[in-house]
């Protein structure tokens, strides 16, 4: 039978794959053959590398502070704000943009086991 897992803040761990400008931090890992929770901070002023999760859907809730999730080859910006949801359907290059003076937190659901992360050098050709 399948048991309830709970994992508290203490055990969020900085041990999941990393984009350049972000921490991210592992909450449910390997706990489950079909999903992944973690914790995405970024620090004022600061922007990920352009990257995409394979073939991972991903859902982010913007917990706290106000970001930008950059899209289409960078063509398109959609801002994020506390209580805001977001749907990055997987192989979607995009970009995560702290723009603020504050800290903004995200909390990042994955279809997939383990986080995928695949960062990029710039924008793909078909963009």
């Amino acid at each position: 039978m399948a048991q309830v897992q709970v994992t508290k803040a203490s055990s969020v761990q900085t041990s999941t794959a990393q984009t350049q400008g972000m921490i991210r931090q592992g909450a449910i890992i390997d706990q489950s053959d079909k999903i992944s929770a973690s914790v995405m901070i970024a620090k004022p002023h600061s922007s990920s590398a352009v990257h995409h999760h394979g073939e991972q859907d991903t859902v982010v809730y913007a917990l706290r502070g106000h970001g930008t999730i950059v899209s289409e080859g960078g063509k398109k910006r959609q801002d994020m704000a506390p209580g805001d949801f977001a749907l990055i359907p997987a192989w979607a290059e995009h970009q995560e943009v702290n723009d603020g003076d504050d800290e903004l937190t995200w909390i990042i659901t994955r279809s997939g086991r383990t986080p995928v992360v695949e960062n990029l050098d710039a924008w793909g050709p078909s963009n």
